[in-house]
């Protein structure tokens, strides 16, 4: 059985590639889904204090406004609001779960994709939307001993239910996002929490605030909500002139509050140095939080930062060697970027590899297409990343460009598409031209932004308005067709 498109995820990324297929009168679409449930991100992370951080009538859908309770929605209120996407537009008839794809061979002669899932038989489709994310697979550090620990482990992203918290000795490694909403929201009810931080993240407080019912009531109305949305979308887009235009204004702006923000919840010196980074504000991810500083500076919270010389049966020896027993090790290790960008393997035109055409660094033509792997779009692939906005409006823009190439191809009345070498290339230099001039790549820090390479392969180096432009308007001459 062949389908014209297979969209592989059914997160964010996929609902919005399904949700413009349906738009342009294709169904012919099947989504597959690793999971035995549909909705990614915030179905798959259950842990304590999930919530997005960035405000919640930009982080959603452009043409499925919500009746949001509060302007940073919590896990349990995004989940509710993917589910409802999915029930809406039906996405659940169009879905296979437990479908984990181990391998995409494109087929020249049948100018189709064959798709490998586990032990079923193979699925076939004209065209392939990757919309497995970006930060999917999540990665727990090799530490010497790991296996050894005796107690429960586990990592955020699978968080363990099962496990009852309450009076226990709980360590935490890791302090960037997800650590710094899992910290406040266990530190009350364990015996002692311990937060192993490698490197400190600059923070910055986060102005929540929970709708009344005069302002849902208003929000209801289409006209309010898209002010709203507005409003939110270009007071953060300016925060580009500071990431990649001023350091006057990065740290006006950034650093100044950020210090204000130690100094407001911190009285202890020595954890306000601690907490405090070494490095230019924004170099790496800007963490939004009002009670990570009063969970450390509780009683029964240790800041550790010695590092982690092993793991053992009983717990953990530190650095400088003092052993420290616990009962639960929560992993807040973060999640593997470049590999996971698409981790399963890509052979395109002529055996092609992709991971071969990536040895590098990652690369692709608006983040989206390689050249020799026709039909293949990627959301949320290389330098689509950004560190002020919503991930949502670029994933919305990407899907502009994919269905331009679909319509280009039934247009030309011909089988695929696939962007020319010079165009990546030319595009790639571009990027990373641009890049030098942001905190990104000329701040001086270690962050999962980079790869190995020394590139920022994460993040687009602009503003979102301009990522938009590029991907809403079809340049044939960058692409080359086939019959």
């Amino acid at each position: 059985m062949s389908n014209q498109v297979i969209i592989i995820g059914s997160g964010f990324g996929g609902m919005c590639a399904a949700i413009n297929l349906l738009k342009d009168g294709i169904d012919d679409f099947l989504i597959l889904e690793r999971r035995p449930f549909m909705g990614g991100t915030w179905c798959q992370n259950t842990y304590p204090g999930a919530a997005v951080d960035v405000p919640s009538p930009l982080y959603s859908i452009f043409s499925e406004p919500y009746d949001w309770s509060q302007m940073f929605a919590e896990r349990s209120e995004l989940e509710a609001y993917t589910k409802h996407i999915i029930e809406k537009h039906k996405l659940a008839d169009k879905t296979v779960l437990n479908a984990c794809v181990e391998q995409l061979l494109w087929d020249n002669d049948k100018q189709q994709w064959e798709i490998k899932v586990g032990d079923s038989k193979p699925y076939f489709c004209q065209f392939v939307i990757n919309a497995t994310g970006p930060l999917s697979t999540p990665v727990t550090p090799d530490f010497e001993g790991r296996e050894s620990f005796q107690g429960t482990a586990f990592h955020t992203n699978d968080w363990d239910h099962s496990c009852d918290l309450k009076g226990k000795k709980v360590a935490v490694i890791g302090s960037g996002a997800s650590g710094a909403q899992v910290i406040p929201a266990i530190a009350p009810e364990v015996e002692q929490l311990h937060v192993f931080q490698r490197t400190p993240h600059w923070v910055m407080p986060r102005p929540d605030r929970v709708f009344s019912k005069r302002q849902r009531a208003l929000l209801r109305k289409p006209w309010a909500y898209n002010l709203l949305r507005r409003w939110i979308y270009w007071t953060f887009e300016l925060r580009v002139i500071a990431f990649k235009y001023s350091k006057k204004a990065l740290d006006f702006v950034g650093k100044t509050q950020a210090i204000k923000h130690i100094e407001s919840q911190i009285s202890d010196p020595k954890l306000r140095a601690k907490v405090t980074p070494d490095y230019i504000f924004g170099c790496k991810r800007v963490i939004m939080s009002s009670t990570l500083y009063p969970a450390l500076c509780r009683e029964n919270v240790t800041l550790q930062d010695q590092g982690i010389k092993r793991i053992t049966a009983n717990g953990i020896v530190t650095g400088d060697g003092r052993e420290i027993d616990l009962d639960v090790i929560v992993y807040s290790t973060g999640f593997d970027f470049i590999d996971g960008l698409i981790s399963y393997p890509v052979i395109g035109k002529g055996g092609k590899k992709l991971h071969d055409f990536w040895q590098a660094y990652p690369r692709a033509y608006l983040g989206t297409s390689v050249p020799e792997f026709p039909n293949l779009f990627m959301i949320t692939g290389p330098n689509t990343g950004i560190g002020h906005t919503s991930a949502l409006f670029v994933i919305e823009a990407q899907l502009l460009y994919i269905m331009n190439c679909i319509r280009a191809v039934k247009a030309e009345q011909v089988s695929s598409v696939e962007v020319s070498y010079e165009a990546e290339a030319e595009y790639t230099e571009m990027i990373h031209r641009e890049m030098q001039q942001t905190v990104w790549q000329s701040g001086g820090c270690k962050s999962w932004y980079k790869s190995d390479s020394g590139y920022v392969v994460a993040m687009f180096p602009g503003f979102t308005f301009s990522f938009r432009r590029l991907a809403n308007k079809f340049r044939r001459k960058h692409h080359l067709f086939s019959q």
